[in-house]
């Protein structure tokens, strides 16, 4: 909606609260026309319903809102001596209209001030609940954020089982842009596995102020762009749009800001022409080729932590045309590895997660000497002075129509750019070379209407060879470097996209081990951790469990101390 149709929403709003309220508001002893003027009726209905004058401002916070009108359409009821079940129920179910009868039809009195103190003692309980869920889901959309590391594309970064907390105001808080939704839950409501939200009314895209913007090196929070993927249960839909704020949460490491010329040179990052320096907590990870000699054993692997590798296999090149091996291929189980063998050479090594009975149907043979692991350069540094190691070989990632903007035949996840990273009020060429990479932001990002035919293009009807965008946008990539879906797969991360910065996990659990071994489970040298900083991050969770026992010994002489007093 554009900000003339909200304004006349809103107007409309008024309409129906004052036809619906007027002489209510007259039984109360207030002036008919005080339900009709924008805002200062709330703050009137919030004296006649005897709240705080400040409840008005959660009326106009989304989200918070939907908690808020059904409260206040209960409380108005209430405040004419409608109090029963049967009374709480229709003012829900009729969204608040319930009142209109109530004003019209039925001689309501208003409650006398001891008639609301005994009511008020009912509802204690019910108000704190009430509180402590509107207090919750303002802390949760303007200020701090739980996330869980579900995906292993920023390991050993940030570990799979990693609980964060999630700044909103680093980089300024996110409005809601999506009015009407469960509060505290992102796309779907658990247990029933449904839909959270309703597309219709979208707010305008608006961020509060931040004290610093999405920096190089920062790992970030942020909507997946080209999200269109919806989970319900063990339901998958597929070709869903999604509203901004209710696409998929991705975790990702900034490596280029607006304004950058971002290149992958055989796996580094390099800006505007320099290779980018990372943080010395940016654990990265790649692909080598790992072969020894001899069988190499789960012992082997245990030895020196690799927990993220594949086998390797030989096939026959005569089998190389089979259909069923290019399937797999297409479905990325498998990748060739083709550099390493002559013309000459009978069979291919081939790597991949490949289950038994496809490795029988294609005729592979495993190789018990050689697998292709994840790790860090600090970690092939180790492995390689292994006397029993044959090969260690850092793995450079083939051409693939994979990569964005999925034009260029020659780029791959370690090698493509250069590409200019859009920033707000610069101007880039448009033509058929360029077009494909900016495509989207000046498409769905921004919300022109671009067609293109031949080689004209036009952006809102008018023949273009150049484009200003309207905001920044940022390239987003994971610390595992090839078991990450980033921005060399979809692209651009736009601003309005970014959700927060990732400051604290105060919580680690290992997903591979039992809660019958906790001291295993849970890493306790992660817990109270935080993020970003210098050096080996380090656990602040033995000064949280002293601060928490003080607390409790000063809460215990306190209480008694008032007691005596007493």
């Amino acid at each position: 909606m554009t900000l003339l149709q909200w304004f006349i929403f809103f107007l409309a709003v008024q309409v129906v609260h004052y036809l619906g309220t007027w002489k209510l508001y007259q039984k109360a002893g207030r002036k008919s026309w005080e339900a009709a003027v924008p805002v200062y009726n709330a703050v009137i209905l919030m004296k006649i319903i005897r709240k705080p004058v400040w409840w008005t401002i959660l009326l106009f916070i989304p989200v918070v809102n939907l908690i808020m009108f059904p409260v206040v359409w209960v409380l108005t009821l209430k405040s004419f001596g409608k109090k029963s079940t049967l009374d709480t129920i229709l003012g829900i179910v009729t969204l608040g209209l319930y009142i209109y009868y109530i004003n019209y039809v039925e001689d309501v009195k208003y409650i006398t001030q001891e008639e609301y103190e005994a009511e008020k003692k009912k509802e204690s309980t019910i108000s704190s609940l009430l509180f402590a869920v509107v207090v919750a889901t303002i802390v949760h959309t303007y200020v701090m954020q739980p996330f869980t590391i579900p995906t292993a594309s920023l390991e050993k970064t940030l570990l799979i089982g990693d609980f964060l907390f999630v700044s909103k105001f680093h980089y300024g808080a996110r409005t809601p842009m999506t009015a009407v939704a469960a509060p505290m839950v992102h796309d779907t409501i658990p247990v029933i596995n449904t839909k959270s939200y309703s597309k219709w009314p979208q707010l305008p895209s608006f961020r509060l102020p931040g004290f610093e913007k999405p920096e190089k090196n920062d790992i970030v929070v942020f909507n997946w762009p080209t999200d269109t993927v919806k989970y319900f249960g063990d339901t998958v839909t597929v070709g869903l749009r999604k509203p901004i704020d209710k696409k998929s949460n991705y975790v990702k490491r900034c490596v280029g800001a607006p304004g950058d010329t971002f290149s992958l040179v055989n796996g580094d990052v390099h800006i505007n022409g320099e290779k980018l320096i990372l943080s010395d907590r940016a654990k990265l990870q790649h692909k080598y080729t790992l072969a020894i000699n001899g069988e190499l054993s789960q012992n082997f692997v245990n030895k020196y932590g690799i927990t993220d590798f594949s086998r390797y296999y030989k096939i026959k090149k005569s089998l190389w045309d089979n259909p069923e091996l290019h399937k797999l291929i297409k479905q990325e189980k498998v990748k060739a590895y083709l550099t390493e063998f002559s013309r000459d050479s009978t069979e291919v090594e081939v790597f991949g997660f490949i289950s038994f009975d496809d490795m029988n149907k294609l005729g592979m043979k495993p190789l018990i000497n050689k697998i292709h692991a994840n790790l860090t350069y600090e970690k092939a540094d180790i492995i390689r002075k292994d006397p029993i190691v044959t090969e260690l070989k850092q793995y450079t990632a083939l051409p693939t129509a994979n990569i964005f903007p999925h034009t260029k035949p020659t780029w791959s996840e370690d090698n493509m750019g250069p590409i200019y990273i859009p920033e707000a009020g610069k101007t880039v060429e448009i033509n058929s070379e360029t077009l494909p990479i900016y495509e989207m932001a000046i498409r769905e990002y921004e919300g022109n209407d671009l067609k293109v035919t031949g080689n004209e293009i036009r952006i809102n009807g008018e023949i273009a060879t150049s484009y200003t965008f309207k905001q920044n946008y940022y390239w987003m990539m994971g610390d595992n470097r090839h078991n990450s879906l980033d921005s060399r797969f979809w692209g651009f991360v736009p601003e309005d996209h970014i959700v927060g910065k990732p400051v604290f996990i105060w919580m680690s659990l290992d997903q591979n081990e039992s809660w019958k071994n906790i001291g295993k489970k849970v890493r306790w040298d992660r817990m109270f951790t935080t993020v970003g900083g210098d050096g080996e991050p380090v656990s602040y969770f033995k000064y949280f469990l002293i601060l928490l026992a003080g607390w409790f010994v000063f809460d215990y002489f306190r209480k008694k101390k008032k007691k005596a007093n007493s």
